[in-house]
């Protein structure tokens, strides 16, 4: 006989907060596409320490466990510790999605610590391609990143500008925008511009930019959070994005682009060619190396791609996306109720 406890829908605490006008739309869209046999909210630490789930399903851990101030850090790793201590007597199950190999932003010691003991806690990993390694030897299921068709399909997406490039998202410094401005100054291709969008989280790298944008007319920027109305603007107005991420691996960033059409430009690496077979080498244009180069920012600039059909994003489809997450999650409270 069946388990009663199987046929009812499984209830799934996410590890984020109720969405905002700020948060990353790969985790509304998750939210969105789970069936009608998941139960899912979102994060409260009042829920995760008082609350009845059977999955913790845990995105960027090291925000668990990072505040504001020593204090507040201090007090959120009790909580934390709270947290796993009531994971484990409550036998929840903890999936972890592997959105980076590692945090962008290195932490303590004490922090490492603290994430490792969420690794051996995890019960099951989902990766976004299949070349990422999940930390431990729990089981993992590779659920292909989501597009944004959907996302943007209220937008107005501009024609593009001809030679204009586009850099956009959180700048940081491991986004490789010191490179990409170092390789525009040289770039000779007429009606080149360079168009810089996003937040800087770096006080110095977002002086780098402004020095940049003072003695290059061709540069311009617009250093602060977007909307999606001006993101979607931004992105069409492309004849190509640029992400010379040096870690690159999984990006949001990328698909956006895709997904709104416009050909993408990114280091060499064996994400990015898969990718570019899955969608296309029009669309996804690779240089090798550690830096982007003038050469490959006018090579990529001189490809043209009208009569070129769309990027095939057919594999990124978000119905698809929430049916594998909803068997990650049984498959995940199986395991923890066996073992």
């Amino acid at each position: 006989m069946s388990d009663p406890r199987e046929q009812r829908p499984v209830r799934v605490l996410q590890s984020f907060g109720g969405p905002r006008p700020t948060t990353n739309p790969y985790l509304v869209q998750l939210l969105d596409s789970l069936p009608a046999d998941v139960r899912a909210r979102t994060f409260s630490w009042r829920d995760a320490l008082r609350g009845d789930y059977d999955v913790l399903h845990v995105h960027w851990p090291e925000l668990l466990v990072r505040s504001a101030g020593r204090g507040r850090t201090a007090l959120r790793r009790l909580a934390f510790t709270a947290l796993m201590l009531r994971l484990l007597l409550r036998r929840s199950a903890v999936v972890r999605t592997l959105h980076n190999v590692s945090p962008h932003e290195g932490g303590s010691a004490s922090e490492r610590a603290l994430l490792r003991w969420l690794d051996r806690s995890t019960t099951r990993y989902v990766r976004l391609n299949p070349a990422t390694e999940p930390p431990t030897a729990a089981p993992v299921d590779t659920i292909l990143h989501g597009d944004y068709t959907r996302w943007y399909a209220d937008q107005t997406v501009p024609d593009p500008v001809p030679g204009r490039v586009l850099h956009f998202g959180l700048v940081r410094p491991y986004k490789g925008v010191e490179e990409l401005l170092d390789a525009f100054a040289a770039v000779t291709t007429p009606g080149a511009q360079l168009r810089l969008v996003g937040r800087a989280t770096d006080d110095g790298l977002a002086a780098r930019i402004r020095a940049a944008e003072r003695t290059d007319a061709r540069v311009s920027t617009l250093l602060d959070y977007v909307d999606d109305e001006t993101l979607a603007h931004e992105v069409g107005s492309a004849s190509l994005v640029v992400l010379p991420y040096r870690r690159m691996h999984n990006s949001g960033a990328l698909l956006l682009a895709l997904s709104l059409g416009r050909p993408v430009l990114v280091p060499s690496n064996e994400v990015t060619e898969a990718l570019a077979q899955e969608v296309g080498g029009h669309w996804v244009r690779t240089y090798p190396g550690d830096a982007v180069t003038t050469a490959a920012v006018e090579e990529a600039l001189s490809l043209p791609v009208d009569g070129v059909p769309g990027p095939d994003l057919s594999r990124r489809d978000w119905t698809d996306i929430g049916r594998l997450h909803r068997d990650t999650y049984r498959a995940a409270v199986t395991a923890r109720r066996a073992g």
